[in-house]
């Protein structure tokens, strides 16, 4: 199964992200591209609530996740929308994180809310509340697709493996880890971060992202780590995109899943224990 890796360094822009993602999407449908996966927040990085607040909207209105609807069907192939900043339904004041698979027809097949906000002070200048503008999800989503179970996730999910070894024992081959990740902790944790998720489950991990300095109309500019991820089952790399927007293709043979899985059973082997005495 030939997977696809957009890495994009989108704005705060959602018409002007569009257009780039959709002609990467045309570029990687001409390549043989099976899967296709956008990072997190494609259609607009901003760290200003209130321009988020004039040109993000409800789900239903949302052009990004209308137009790459329409791409799958056009293409006939599988996207993974790694996640859209999205105006939650009242009472909830926040935004949505919110993650979309995408079917051959357009259809939405799974849709999943970021559970774990980026509430952090990585350096004395870099300080993240993500919980301040947006809600966090309360369940793990799950989804059946011909090349197998995938399992989705978004950005500082990977840092709770927990949640990634509930979606192996749930069907997952796939887990998805679209990001848009800090550079102060990308060079030291991504890279170990995704192989791990790997190796305890015996899953591939896809995980596209977010990469250089993003353009913002008002508000805090932005930058983000890039190298866009692909492991195997066993942990090993078998992409790295770097610091290069565009399209980054992978072939997957699913078969080592169970061949993984096979060598090393952990999924067979987990253990009911008490919590430590305090």
């Amino acid at each position: 199964m030939r997977a696809a890796l957009l890495q994009l360094t989108s704005s705060d822009d959602p018409a002007a992200n569009l257009q780039v993602t959709t002609g990467l999407v045309r570029d990687a449908a001409k390549d043989g591209a099976e899967f296709i996966l956008t990072p997190e927040v494609t259609n607009c990085i901003s760290n200003s609530r209130s321009h988020q607040r004039s040109v993000l909207v409800h789900q239903d209105d949302d052009p990004t996740l209308a137009g790459l609807r329409d791409e799958a069907a056009r293409q006939g192939l599988w996207i993974l929308i790694g996640s859209l900043a999205l105006k939650a339904e009242p009472p909830e004041e926040r935004f949505a994180n919110r993650s979309f698979l995408i079917a051959p027809d357009g259809s939405i097949a799974a849709q999943y809310d970021k559970l774990h906000m980026f509430d952090v002070q990585v350096t004395e200048t870099e300080t993240f509340r993500e919980s301040a503008g947006f809600a966090p999800g309360d369940r793990a989503v799950l989804a059946k697709t011909p090349f197998g179970g995938v399992g989705l996730t978004v950005c500082y999910d990977v840092r709770f493996p927990y949640l990634h070894r509930a979606l192996a024992h749930a069907g997952a081959d796939i887990l998805t880890v679209p990001a848009a990740f800090s550079p102060a902790t990308g060079p030291m944790h991504w890279e170990p971060l995704l192989r791990a998720r790997a190796i305890e489950t015996g899953c591939f991990v896809l995980a596209p992202a977010q990469v250089g300095k993003h353009s913002v109309s008002t508000g805090k500019p932005r930058t983000t780590h890039g190298h866009s991820l692909v492991v195997s089952p066993w942990g090993e790399v078998l992409l790295d995109a770097g610091q290069q927007p565009g399209v980054h293709l992978v072939d997957l043979d699913m078969s080592h899943v169970a061949q993984a899985r096979h060598k090393i059973p952990s999924l067979q082997h987990d253990r009911e224990f008490s919590d430590p005495d305090e």
